[in-house]
């Protein structure tokens, strides 16, 4: 009898591959990074086939960890970054240009063109989804555009489109090209009502049908893998990252909502069963749909730069030799000394969807430090989550009593401590940090009857740490401040 649930978290940098078992214990993990592509500035591509081999890599060397073979495993799910676009051969499966990565700002003119003719909001009505950069469909509108040959490849039903889980799902099953509801809405070509590709939405980022996949459910079994180490197991679950996280931390009520600190920051609260529209710059997303069950949505807030400005600061500026050393340089120095640092190198995302901002480091004096500059770069994700927070609250009606928080960023204490501080509420962290994957797991082994029910998998979570507000209210608001006037100082900068 298989013991374990497999899960494939293909991430912005990296890819992991983590076995758990049934108490939703990691029992092996392996991960590779891959390259990060800037041909231009505000361009940023993946090579889709350096990133299948880390995939391939990774799910071997995690089952060779424990001496597991395909039947040790009841299932595999599959995590995602979201957004990232890739456009392939349906013959040979060679991608016909680098994936566009969800943060890549190329198609900022074409965002500006169709907002001319109804707004940045135009589409809003159908998809949860402001006219931005972010989003796959003017991604897949560009490579047919600036590809030699390749629209009329399209139009004759020679290319396949996919976000990354369609792109890994292909070459995992060996030519299933389909998509789960969660990444299908992040196209901004599906119906969140129909759960469909819309028609006018095609016809208005001029998008051939014949390219796309069909939409599944998140959990139910879509077929069998054909790689050799894992032949024969069912693929059974696909969820995009954050929503993935979402099921990980068992966010199954409405109202419940989690924080994931990674590349950047994302943040998603359940709405129930019907999708609530955002008059305060979220996004309305689908949160997960479980096989012969209504769609749950979410709303959701998206940071684009926010563990990615810890790797920049450790990258181009040489200002600390690994990222967990921002945390030690950051407790050099008592508070920020005045210094705010605005991350928008390829913009401002929610809530104020503004791709013509661009970063900013406001409040230098000759008093100001490396260490000041550190503790500014942890205290932006904080401060960015909690306008985040609130404009989700002012949507919702509903207030946060916690924030659950997962990703790489946890670990690092003085961050969550000020991100209680500055929010004025518990941020508690889960016993299973890896929320992402397990999300993944949990979907893929629900379809399979691995795990009973979403009750089943609620008993399953538990808390690692909780951080209690400690700051005082006036050093609260002071700090905000500060940092809503450093925000506008980004602003229009193009």
């Amino acid at each position: 009898m298989a013991n374990y649930i497999g899960a494939i978290d293909q991430g912005t940098t990296s890819t992991r591959f983590i076995v758990f078992d049934r108490s939703g214990r990691i029992v092996s993990v392996a991960q590779k990074e891959h390259e990060q592509i800037y041909p231009q500035p505000g361009w940023v591509e993946h090579d889709a086939n350096e990133i299948w081999r880390r995939t391939r890599e990774v799910i071997a060397l995690a089952l060779e960890q424990r001496a597991l073979v395909a039947r040790d495993l009841a299932a595999i799910g599959i995590t995602n970054q979201r957004e990232t676009t890739v456009v392939w051969s349906r013959d040979s499966g060679a991608p016909v240009h680098n994936a566009l990565v969800w943060q890549d700002t190329r198609t900022a003119e074409a965002v500006a063109e169709l907002a001319r003719h109804g707004g940045a909001d135009r589409f809003r009505a159908k998809t949860g989804l402001p006219l931005a950069t972010y989003f796959s469909a003017l991604k897949i509108r560009w490579i047919l555009d600036n590809v030699p040959g390749a629209r009329a490849r399209a139009e004759s039903g020679e290319l396949r489109f996919g976000n990354m889980d369609t792109f890994v799902l292909w070459n995992l099953t060996g030519g299933l090209h389909l998509t789960d509801c969660t990444n299908a809405s992040r196209t901004q070509l599906m119906n969140l009502e129909t759960l469909d590709w819309d028609d006018e939405l095609l016809d208005a980022f001029r998008i051939p049908r014949a390219i796309l996949p069909r939409i599944a459910s998140s959990s139910e079994v879509y077929g069998e893998a054909s790689l050799d180490c894992v032949k024969g197991v069912p693929v059974s679950g696909i969820l995009g990252d954050q929503q993935a996280a979402l099921v990980g931390q068992t966010c199954f009520h409405p109202g419940e909502a989690k924080n994931t600190y990674g590349t950047g920051c994302f943040l998603l609260m359940n709405t129930g069963t019907k999708p609530v529209h955002s008059q305060h710059g979220m996004l309305t997303t689908v949160a997960y749909q479980f096989a012969g069950q209504p769609a749950v949505y979410a709303l959701e807030g998206s940071v684009a730069i926010t563990g990615a400005l810890v790797q920049w600061v450790r990258d181009n500026f040489g200002l600390i030799e690994k990222s967990s050393d921002i945390e030690v340089l950051a407790r050099t120095v008592k508070d920020n000394g005045g210094v705010y640092f605005v991350p928008a190198f390829s913009g401002l995302y929610a809530p104020y969807w503004k791709d013509n901002a661009r970063g900013v480091i406001v409040g230098l004096t000759r008093y100001t430090n490396k260490g000041h500059l550190a503790r500014a770069v942890l205290e932006a994700t904080a401060l960015q989550t909690r306008e985040v927070v609130e404009a989700m609250e002012k949507d919702s009606g509903i207030l946060l009593d916690v924030l659950r928080t997962d990703g790489g960023t946890v670990s690092n204490d003085l961050l969550m401590q000020f991100q209680a501080d500055i929010l004025d509420r518990p941020v508690v962290r889960p016993a299973v940090q890896e929320t992402t994957a397990l999300g993944a797991a949990y979907a893929a082994g629900l379809a399979v009857g691995f795990f009973k029910d979403t009750d089943d998998l609620r008993a399953r979570w538990s808390v690692d740490h909780t951080w209690k507000p400690q700051m005082e209210s006036a050093r609260r608001q002071e700090l905000y401040a500060f940092w809503k006037k450093a925000v506008t100082r980004s602003f229009d900068w193009l």
